[in-house]
């Protein structure tokens, strides 16, 4: 996939950025409107990694 978004200011008081998530990996996620993303960094080979996934609540 090479999917790309583009950042933009969350908000003029905040250092917080704000992207969009692409439509081919809101398929791909399966994510809906008002779900949380999980995000875990790390750096890998010597390049900053970030991963992100869903948190989606556990049925039981």
């Amino acid at each position: 996939m090479g999917e790309k978004s583009s950042l933009t200011k969350a908000s003029s008081k905040s250092e917080s950025l704000r992207a969009t998530v692409p439509k081919g990996i809101v398929s791909f996620l399966k994510l809906k409107i008002g779900e949380t993303l999980e995000w875990e960094m790390e750096i890998k080979d010597g390049e900053r990694v970030a991963m992100v996934r869903p948190k989606r609540k556990r049925s039981r």
